[in-house]
């Protein structure tokens, strides 16, 4: 399927429907409620000062939007970046503000209907492991799909860093 094609279907919003990428190997899921739009990788302005998971910030349309590398936030190789490097632009709720952000994903591969009878809760993994960030686990021929959380994907503090990025960008704007 191509980047054209999935952009397309992601028009056609159902609340069951995940996009699913590859990131170091691994197929994930996002709700597709999240994503507003698919773009190709391309220059990024580094941040000073800024963890190293956020990669950089792009220039969407005029609007500063703070770039989120998820191979070097989940501590997975990075692969690196080549033509189906994308940048999947989403947009979370965080207290009561809309927060914008870019992830960095390998190569995007579709958009699936995942059914909630086939999503099996985050496994537990003992008390010092995190997985408040996976949504569920989709059952599916090769084993399962994790679906993420992406508003839990950043801890608080990290939230606030890109959202401060994401406000001062829109305060230089007026």
């Amino acid at each position: 399927m191509s980047l054209e094609e999935i952009i397309n279907e992601l028009a056609v919003t159902e609340q069951d429907q995940h996009l699913t990428f590859d990131l170091s190997g691994e197929e994930l899921a996002v709700p597709v409620t999240n994503i507003r739009e698919i773009i190709r990788y391309g220059k990024l302005t580094k941040m000073p000062m800024v963890p190293d998971f956020i990669e950089g910030v792009i220039n969407l349309r005029g609007n500063v939007v703070p770039v989120i590398n998820l191979a070097s936030k989940f501590s997975l190789k990075s692969s690196g970046s080549d033509k189906r490097t994308c940048i999947i632009i989403m947009e979370i709720e965080v207290e009561d503000n809309s927060v914008v952000m870019g992830i960095v994903v390998d190569k995007v591969l579709q958009v699936m209907q995942i059914p909630d009878e086939e999503i099996e809760p985050a496994p537990a993994l003992g008390a010092n492991i995190h997985t408040d960030f996976i949504k569920g686990m989709a059952k599916t021929e090769d084993g399962f799909t994790i679906i993420l959380d992406i508003g839990q994907v950043l801890s608080a503090e990290e939230v606030a860093l890109v959202s401060d990025i994401h406000k001062n960008s829109e305060s230089e704007e007026r």
